[in-house]
Parts: structure tokens; C-alpha cells; sequence
């Protein structure tokens, strides 16, 4: 019988040869969070902004380069005319006409808005970097949970199989007691009964494990199903994890630096909106050359060469209030982000209570339940001597039987409930414990 508490603390390997997990390729949990990390649509979508945002910055510095263009062509007219007598005659012997030209303008003040934008942009890439951060780790936790799951479906088979063995050694027990009329029919039933709950309880399991590596395997996104590694399962393990510094990491984690570099890039931008109040100031410069030639060629023989410099002051005066109208945009844009990096914030507070709290319970229910378990499978051996003995009922073995089984369901439980707070602990803070 204390066999059962090494099945539980290390399931066996049985579980693997379960209906249908002949197919399921075991992996570890390292690379199921890794492969999760490369194929999941939310962590594809958060490196995709951060390239779109990275691209934004460059575009911000090049708004302080001026614009260059140029342009070059070549045109021949044909067809028919009218002459002097409005007779229809052939255009003859039209030249070719040959233009080429470069401009370049260059915003010389506006207002301070290309400084708000750069401003904005580069907060924004921030953001985008915090959030790939967050979608990481968030795609970690959901593969986490779920290969946690496989575990616990494992544990749950192997102490099913438990169960169903203890429930035939004790039907065999009675039954056998029953040919020498030692007992009655009806506890040869209800022996009969907890075969047929431990059969279920079996199936049930390993029908868990099934879906579980299922959605583990959608989670990972590979083309076979995969299954957790018999490496990884192992019981908790319990280390020294110091409350201060992982509050102080959560209050610095990734989803209050995505909201802090959200709040600078709407202050940015509400400051960029109030840039058209003040004028803009514009250079341009224009070179153009026009020439012909009674043949087609990449270029002309000669060039007539015209060029335009031009200087030009705008300011706005009345603009049906679309500034303002900006400015309100962007005000308002800028008081949800501070009210959003206030809550993220003290979201970060309430998760490091509610995750921390959760694996200090875990960590002690594990230790409980271990101790539950050894005294339930010893109070079941002495429970089963007294009946032999005829001083005690079958409905006492039953009793027995229930608590054993409940306090190994308990202590599944809890260590999946370890595993899942310390995951989320690290979704919280952004790196491993």
C-alpha cells in the first residue's frame, strides 16, 4: 500500500501506454513553451508590431531629411494638322522633346510636431517591445497550465490504477471470505461496485489525458500529437522565494512598463497636437532642363536649364476647429493612459498578492496532503486487518477507501495548483523563478 504514494509522487510510466497516447510524442516543457512562443497567433502578432513600430521610428528620423525627387521624359507629337488652306496635311519631321528635373523640400520649422512625433513613436516602440515581453510570457503560462494538466491527468491514472487494484484484492478478499461463509453476499457486492467506480474513474483519466495533449498540442502547434515528458514529472519542489523582490519585480513588470511607455507616447502626442497653433516654415528648390532633338535618345544634346528657390511662411487661422478638435482627442487620449498605467499598477499589486498567496497555500497543501495520504493508507491497513478479524464493517473499509482516494485527489490538486501559481508569476514579472 505505500507503494501508492511513490505511484503519485512519480506517475508511472503506464499512463503512456493508455488507449491512443501510443502516438503522443513526448516533450519537455522547455520546448513546448518555446515552440508555443514561435508559432502562437498573439506572440506572431506582438513581433510584428514591434517591427511595424521600429519602422515608425526610422520614418520619425527622416522627417528631419529633406524630400528628393526627379523626374525625366521624353515626348514627339504626330498625327495630322490643318494648313493655311485648312487642308489636312501629316505633321513631318517633329523633333523629339526631352525634360529632366530635381526638386528637394525640406520643413524647416513646424511647430515642434516632428520632435512630439519621434517622441511618441519611440514610446510607442517601448510599448510594443513590453508587450512582446507580456505575449511571451502569457503564451508561456496557457502552455504551462496545459502540459500541467497532462500531468495532473497522469497522476490521476496512476492512483485510478491504485484504486482499481486495491478495489480487486478487495473483492478477491471478499469473495474468498464469502466461500467459507465468513461474510454476506453484500459485501461481496458493494466490493463488486468499487471495482466497476475504480474502472470508471481509470477511464475517466485516461480520457483526460487524451484532450489534454490535444490542446497541448494546438497550444504548440505541431504537426503530431505531443504529450509531457516523463522528465517532467516530478513532484513539487519548493525553493527560498524572497516576497520583496518578486513585488518589486511585478510592480516593474511588463505590463505596467507597456502602460508607463504608453502614457509618454500620448503625452507626446497630445503636445503634437498642439503644434499647428504655431507657423510652419518651408525651403524648396527646383532645378528643371528642356531640350530637342530630331532623334530618339536617351538623352538630349542640349539643355535650356530653369531653377526655382522657394521659401514660404503658413500659419492657419481659422481652421473650422480642427485643432482644437485634436487637442481634446488628444487630451483625452492622454488621461486613459495614465488611468490605465494607475491600474496596471495596482493590477500588478493584486496579482503578486493573489499568485503569491496561491503558491504559499499550494506549497503547504502539497505537504499536507502528502502526510493525509500516508495516514489515510494506513488507516485503510488497519481498517482491512479488523475486518479480517470480523471487528469491523465493510462500510468501514469503504470509509477508508473514500478518504484515501479523496486525499490523493486533494494532493493532485494542489500540486497543479503550485505549478499554475508560480507560472503565473512569472506572466506577472516577465522572467523565470
Amino acid at each position: 500500500m505505500r507503494l501508492v504514494v511513490v505511484a503519485l509522487a512519480l506517475p508511472v510510466a503506464v499512463a503512456a501506454q493508455a488507449p491512443g497516447n501510443e502516438a503522443a510524442r513526448p516533450i519537455r516543457l522547455a520546448e513546448a513553451v518555446q515552440l508555443a512562443q514561435q508559432n502562437a497567433p498573439a506572440a506572431v502578432q506582438a513581433r510584428g508590431q514591434m517591427r511595424t513600430t521600429s519602422a515608425q521610428v526610422r520614418s520619425s528620423y527622416a522627417a528631419f531629411l529633406p524630400s528628393l525627387s526627379a523626374n525625366a521624359g521624353a515626348s514627339r507629337s504626330g498625327g495630322q494638322r490643318f494648313d493655311s488652306k485648312g487642308e489636312l496635311v501629316p505633321y513631318s519631321g517633329q523633333p523629339w522633346q526631352y525634360n529632366h528635373g530635381l526638386s528637394f523640400n525640406l520643413d524647416l520649422l513646424d511647430g515642434g510636431q516632428r520632435f512630439y512625433n519621434l517622441r511618441a513613436v519611440r514610446a510607442q516602440a517601448d510599448a510594443a517591445a513590453s508587450s512582446e515581453v507580456s505575449q511571451r510570457f502569457q503564451v508561456a503560462l496557457q502552455v504551462k497550465q496545459q502540459y500541467f494538466a497532462v500531468l495532473a491527468a497522469r497522476e490521476a491514472e496512476a492512483a485510478a490504477r491504485s484504486q482499481l487494484q486495491e478495489a480487486q484484492q478487495q473483492l478477491a478478499s471478499a469473495n474468498a471470505q464469502l466461500r467459507v461463509h465468513m461474510v454476506t453476499k453484500s459485501d461481496s457486492l458493494q466490493a463488486v461496485v468499487q471495482v466497476g467506480d475504480a474502472q470508471l474513474a481509470l477511464l475517466t483519466a485516461q480520457n483526460d489525458i487524451l484532450a489534454a495533449n490535444a490542446a497541448l498540442t494546438r497550444l504548440v502547434a505541431t504537426p503530431f500529437t505531443v504529450t509531457a515528458s516523463l522528465e517532467d514529472t516530478l513532484g513539487v519542489t519548493t525553493e527560498s522565494l524572497d516576497s520583496a523582490a518578486i513585488q518589486h519585480l511585478a510592480e516593474t513588470g511588463p505590463a505596467v512598463l507597456q502602460a508607463q511607455a504608453s502614457q509618454t507616447a500620448a503625452r507626446a502626442s497630445a503636445s503634437a497636437a498642439r503644434a499647428p497653433y504655431l507657423p510652419t516654415l518651408t525651403l524648396g528648390f527646383t532645378l528643371a532642363g528642356n531640350g530637342s532633338d530630331s532623334s530618339f535618345a536617351l538623352v538630349a544634346g542640349r539643355y535650356a536649364y530653369q531653377n526655382q528657390l522657394r521659401i514660404g511662411l503658413s500659419y492657419p487661422i481659422f481652421d473650422q476647429l480642427q485643432r482644437e478638435q485634436g487637442i481634446a482627442v488628444a487630451d483625452v487620449a492622454a488621461r486613459n493612459a495614465e488611468a490605465d498605467l494607475r491600474d496596471a499598477q495596482f493590477a500588478a499589486r493584486q496579482g503578486f498578492v493573489q499568485y503569491y498567496s496561491a503558491l504559499r497555500t499550494a506549497e503547504q497543501q502539497v505537504s499536507i496532503q502528502n502526510a493525509s495520504i500516508a495516514a489515510a493508507d494506513e488507516n485503510l491497513r488497519v481498517v482491512r486487518e479488523r475486518y479480517q478479524l470480523r471487528t469491523a464493517t465493510f462500510l468501514d473499509v469503504l470509509t477508508a477507501e473514500a478518504t484515501l482516494i479523496q486525499a490523493r485527489s486533494a494532493l493532485i490538486q494542489a500540486r497543479y495548483n503550485y505549478r499554475v501559481a508560480k507560472a503565473q508569476l512569472e506572466a506577472l514579472i516577465g522572467r523565470p523563478l
